[in-house]
Order: structure tokens, then C-alpha cells, then sequence
């Protein structure tokens, strides 16, 4: 008993007292600190429950307690019970450590990396091992021993592994011996209650053959967990399943203004769907509803006088690698969704959902969410666009605000019935605003990957153009080669840059590169001149991506300007009505972003949008504004050296 105290006060990632969350599929306790970098993992990574404040099934609050103290966090820390680990300068976080990097970086390499878990020896063929393993998960389900089947889950066994001899898996082997902590553990771990065995047996009929109604019982609750936690969600009731009710659907009070033929139209995409798109969404949408509802658990809980940036919430779904980087940009675009357009998606969700089970016919079939999404972008774009393109470009498109401010409009005067506090959208609404808007850590990511690749063309390039500038022999004079080029540290450049800024934010609209009036110009700027404006922008870009990461929002303005002047200063370097269409697409969206940028640094003044401004959101459309500069540099660098050495 003493054991159990002592390990339970203690978080299992810092050794700090009294920890107040659980990470689910670990088996741990953590304390806030070490928990808003498990959150920052995402959920495939680890699933955090408050133990007081979060709703708990009774039994899986039971499995993780008896995992926690059965010592269960060291599977997660094998190797640091090495007394070798000690000479090697591998330690474990304590509580005095920083959360960044110091915590963080201890629990990416714990849960994220595995660095020390316990590897089985190398063998060629990895399949026979995760058979080999699953074998023994499925024969070791039947026992109490829970400690010893999240091991084998850790080293890749399987836990919908179906064992070809025994026409079973290890949930039927856990549901027919009672074993119901088992049962819990295997679920977390994506085991299905609904798979039947060789004969046509659920889990759920092994367990009530077997006398075990409790686990019978919650084996259904886990089979609808996902509608079931939406529906709470949106009404805080779940369906009396063993009464036979399997599902609540919230009713809209205003029906009757969801019956155009667009929302109709609308419905019937979704409906489409196949059933593996369809649970993919519905899914998404689950984990976008748990980080909602733990991000409230978290400012409810939290100390906002002591509050600090290291420990705020979590904006957005993080990246999961093993999806795809559309279905990631969707899952993180469902954090723009207000109230009553988040809750009408989740409604329709529901709805969709028990029409799947009922087994109602469709009026149509397509199984390629491709080409839904790709119909509906083309209903609302301002330029042609190719239909080969991906549905999620790799930057933001000029027309977000437009649709974001339609979706808007269209959503105004819709709401729901006492259940819910905001109205609803329709399913075609949602897919405007999940295609329009763009977001997120992604992005930062992306786009630091895209100034590193940038940065490394630019430093071969500035070799390159080295060798061909030999006859100058100072720094200063290198790329200084054109009268066209101007030197960012020269007062009159500067004040060059400055005027025109203004003459932008004054008339509210972005210059047009190509003047009617101008006849169409070949001659292109040296290389070496767009790679130093280049380098300048990108220098300026990182600035403003360290403030975005520190949470320095007062620096966003200051950025964005010298960002704007940078900007300038280059698309001087061109001819104003260039004759290359790529090059006028690229000078394009150089500016035009540079102009958004500006305008969205400015909501961070309170006198521009407001006290209660989203700073994250604001913070998420400066990443992807400053993304599309990069990309404008970076081809406008390509083109330049592509045609000059031609």
C-alpha cells in the first residue's frame, strides 16, 4: 500500500509531487507542466485525462492506476534504469527543470522517439516479430497482468490481431476471462469491440456467455465511444444503451432554413462518403472535441495569475506523421470553427452515423473525397484553377478572406435548439471554411523547412556568383553590379521602401506588378541581386517566426514592416510589367502577401480588432502569409537563375 501512495504522487516524467492528469495509453501521471507538452504531442502520441476534472469511465481510471503502480513507467524508461545510462549523461527531467527544452525535449525522446524503451534484438523479417508478439499479447490478455501487455503493445504488438489457429483476438481472449482492465487496455490501443471471431461471436457475446455482464456492458459503451462523446459534447447526455438507444442527435429548432438545395447538396456529399472516409472524419472530428473540452479542463484549472506561455493550450490538432498532409491541414482547420459551426458539423457527423448503421440506402455513390472537395473549391474560386491541383495548396489562396467572410454571412442568423448555445452550419459551409482556411504548426514547421532549404540554395547560389564576380574585391561591392539594386542599409533605400508602404496601407489595395500601360519587358535582374533581397527577406521572415514562437506579439508590426520594405526593394529589382507569366505570378503573390501580412500584424493593436482578438488565430494567418513570401522569393530566385544562365 505504502508503494501505491508514494507512486501516485509523484509525476512519472519529472519526479514532481502531486501529479493532477493521466496519460491514458502510458499508464502514467503527470504533473501540468510535463502534461502541456504531452498535449502538444497529440493524441496518437498520448491521451491525457484530468483525474479529477474529466469524466472517467470507472474501469479505465482503474486500468491506468493499476498500471501506474505496477510500475508500468518503466517500459517508457527501460534503458535509464541502466546504471550505465548514469556515465552516459542520460538523465531523466526533475521538477526544477524548464518545460522548454528541458522537460520537453526529455518527453519527445520518451514517447514521441521511444529512445528508451527496451528493443528486441534485430531481426530481418519485422513482420514475424509483431506476429510473434501478438501471439503473446493474445495469450497473455487472459491473465491480470496488465503491466505485461502494454509492454508487448509497445514493442509493435497488435492489438486487433486476429490469430489464424484460434479464430479470435485478444479481445475476445480478455472478454471471455473476465478480464475487463485488459479489455479497457486493449481498446485505448484501438482495439475494435465489434469484430467477430471465426464463428460469428463479438467480444461482447464471449463476455456475456461467460457471465460477465459489467464487461458485456461496457464493451458496447467502448463500440459507440465516438458518437457517444460527440453527443455529450454538444448536450452533456449520452444514449441509455442497454435500454437499446445507441444514439442522441440534438434537433435544430430552425429546420426549416436547412432545407436549400445547397445545404441539401451538401448533405448528400457527406453522405458519399465511403465508410472509411467517413470514419476518418468522424474520427478527426472526435480528436478535435477532446482538445476542446481538455483545453477548458486546462483553463479551468490553472493558476491564470501565474499562467504562463510554456504551459497555454494546444490551437490546434497536432501533426499526426502517419497521416496524410491534407487530412492534417483539415484536422487542424476544425480549430477555426466557431461554436455553432463546430457543433452543426458534429450534428451531421451523428446523424450520418446512425443512418450508416440503420443501413439506409444513399441516393448517390462517391467514394473520392477528392473530387467532393475539389467541387466545392471550384464553386467559389475567383480564378480558374486547374482541377489536377491538390485540394490543399501548399500555401494559403488569395481568396480565404472572401470565404471565410461568406461562411460567415451564410452562418449568421442560424441557431440550435436549448441544447446548444450557438447555431448551426451546414455541411457545405463547413467544407468552404475546412478548405479555405489554413493553419497552424504545420505551417510552422513547413515553412522553417522551407527558409532552411532556402537558406542552403542561397549560400551554393552566392558561391556560384562569387566565382563570376572575381574582379571585385570587397564584401560590399560582390552583388552591387546593376543600378537597379539597393542596399538595404541605405537610408534613402529604406525611405524608398517606407513611402511606398504607406502609399499601400493608404489606399487599401495591393500594386499591380503589371501596369496596362507598360509594354511586357524580358530583361530580368542578375542573380545575384534577387538572391540578396532574398536573403534579406529571409532573415526578416525568421525574425518574425522566433517572435511567433516566443509569443512576442508586440514585435509582429515592427517585422511585418521591415518584412514589407525587404519585399519592395526586391520586386524593384524587376521590370513593372515582366513578360514571363511565372514571373509575374510570383511578383504577385510576393507583394499581395506582404500587404496581408501587414494587415494582419496589425489586429495584434487593441484599437484595431479589438481586446478580445484571437491572438493564435492572428498568429496562425501571419505564419501562412509569411510562408507565401518564402515561396514567392524562393521561385522568383529559381526563375532568375534558371533564365540567366540560359
Amino acid at each position: 500500500m505504502s508503494k501505491r501512495l508514494r507512486s501516485s504522487e509523484v509525476c512519472a516524467d519529472c519526479s514532481g509531487p502531486d501529479p493532477s492528469w493521466a496519460s491514458v495509453n502510458r499508464g502514467t501521471f503527470i504533473c501540468d507542466e510535463c502534461c502541456s507538452v504531452h498535449r502538444s504531442l497529440g493524441r496518437h502520441i498520448s491521451q491525457v485525462r484530468h483525474l479529477k476534472h474529466t469524466p472517467w469511465p470507472p474501469t479505465l481510471l482503474q486500468m491506468v492506476e493499476t498500471l501506474y503502480n505496477n510500475g508500468a513507467n518503466s517500459i517508457w524508461e527501460h534503458s535509464l534504469l541502466d546504471p550505465a545510462s548514469i556515465m552516459s549523461g542520460r538523465r531523466k527531467a526533475n521538477p526544477q527543470d524548464k518545460v522548454h527544452p528541458n522537460k520537453a525535449e526529455f518527453i519527445r525522446a520518451k514517447y514521441q522517439m521511444l529512445a528508451f524503451v527496451h528493443r528486441l534484438p534485430c531481426r530481418d523479417d519485422d513482420s514475424v516479430t509483431a506476429k510473434d508478439l501478438s501471439k503473446q499479447l493474445h495469450s497473455s490478455v487472459r491473465t491480470g497482468n496488465l503491466e505485461t501487455c502494454l509492454r508487448l503493445l509497445s514493442l509493435g504488438a497488435q492489438a486487433n490481431f486476429f490469430h489464424p489457429e484460434k479464430g479470435n483476438t485478444p479481445l475476445h481472449v480478455a472478454s471471455k476471462a473476465g478480464q475487463i482492465l485488459q479489455a479497457e487496455l486493449l481498446a485505448v490501443y484501438g482495439a475494435d469491440p465489434g469484430t467477430q471471431d471465426s464463428s460469428g461471436k463479438t467480444p461482447a457475446d464471449y463476455a456475456r456467455q461467460g457471465g460477465h455482464h459489467e464487461l458485456a456492458e461496457r464493451l458496447v459503451e467502448i463500440q459507440y465511444e465516438l458518437t457517444d462523446r460527440l453527443a455529450f459534447y454538444l448536450c452533456g447526455r449520452k444514449p441509455d444503451h442497454k435500454n437499446g438507444q445507441h444514439f442522441i442527435i440534438p434537433q435544430m429548432a430552425d429546420s426549416s432554413l436547412d432545407l436549400s438545395e445547397l445545404a441539401k447538396a451538401a448533405k448528400k456529399k457527406l453522405q458519399s462518403l465511403s465508410n472509411h472516409l467517413f470514419e476518418e472524419l468522424a474520427m478527426d472530428v472526435y480528436d478535435e472535441v477532446d482538445r476542446r473540452e481538455t483545453d477548458a479542463v486546462w483553463l479551468a484549472t490553472q493558476n491564470h495569475s501565474t499562467l504562463v506561455t510554456e504551459t497555454t493550450v494546444v490551437p490546434f490538432l497536432p501533426v499526426n506523421p502517419e497521416y496524410s498532409s491534407t487530412r492534417n491541414q483539415g484536422r487542424q482547420k476544425l480549430a477555426r470553427f466557431n461554436a455553432h459551426e463546430f457543433a452543426t458539423l458534429v450534428i451531421d457527423i451523428l446523424s450520418d452515423a446512425k443512418r450508416r448503421q440503420q443501413g439506409s440506402p444513399l441516393s448517390s455513390s462517391k467514394d473520392n473525397v477528392e473530387l467532393i472537395l475539389k467541387t466545392i473549391n471550384n464553386q467559389h474560386s475567383i480564378e480558374s484553377q486547374d482541377n489536377d491541383q491538390p485540394d490543399y495548396d501548399s500555401v494559403a489562396s488569395d481568396e480565404d478572406t472572401d470565404l471565410e467572410a461568406a461562411a460567415s454571412k451564410a452562418n449568421r442568423q442560424k441557431s440550435l435548439d436549448s441544447d446548444l448555445s450557438d447555431g448551426p452550419v451546414t455541411v457545405q459551409e463547413f467544407m468552404e471554411v475546412k478548405n479555405a482556411l489554413v493553419a497552424s504548426e504545420a505551417k510552422i514547421q513547413q515553412l522553417m523547412k522551407v527558409n532552411n532549404n532556402l537558406s542552403d540554395e542561397l549560400r551554393i547560389m552566392q558561391k556560384k556568383a562569387s566565382r563570376l564576380e572575381k574582379q571585385n574585391s570587397t564584401p560590399e561591392s560582390d552583388y552591387d553590379n546593376t543600378p537597379n539594386d539597393v542596399d538595404p542599409d541605405d537610408p534613402g533605400s529604406s525611405r524608398k521602401g517606407r513611402q511606398r508602404s504607406v502609399l499601400w496601407q493608404g489606399d487599401g489595395s495591393v500594386p499591380d506588378i503589371a501596369e496596362a500601360h507598360t509594354v511586357p519587358s524580358p530583361i530580368l535582374p542578375s542573380t545575384e541581386d534577387v538572391i540578396r533581397k532574398t536573403e534579406q527577406i529571409t532573415k526578416n521572415i525568421q525574425e518574425l517566426l522566433r517572435a511567433a514562437q516566443e509569443n512576442k506579439h508586440d514585435s509582429y508590426i515592427p517585422c511585418s514592416e521591415r518584412i514589407h520594405i525587404a519585399v519592395t526593394e526586391m520586386a524593384a529589382l524587376f521590370p513593372k510589367k515582366p513578360k514571363s507569366d511565372m514571373v509575374r505570378t510570383s511578383l504577385r503573390l510576393l507583394t499581395s502577401s506582404a500587404y496581408r501580412l501587414q494587415s494582419e500584424c496589425k489586429k495584434t493593436l487593441l484599437g484595431d480588432s479589438g481586446p478580445s482578438a484571437d491572438i493564435q488565430l492572428v498568429t496562425q494567418q501571419v505564419i501562412q502569409c509569411a510562408y507565401d513570401i518564402a515561396k514567392a522569393a524562393k521561385q522568383l530566385v529559381t526563375i532568375t537563375t534558371k533564365e540567366n544562365n540560359n
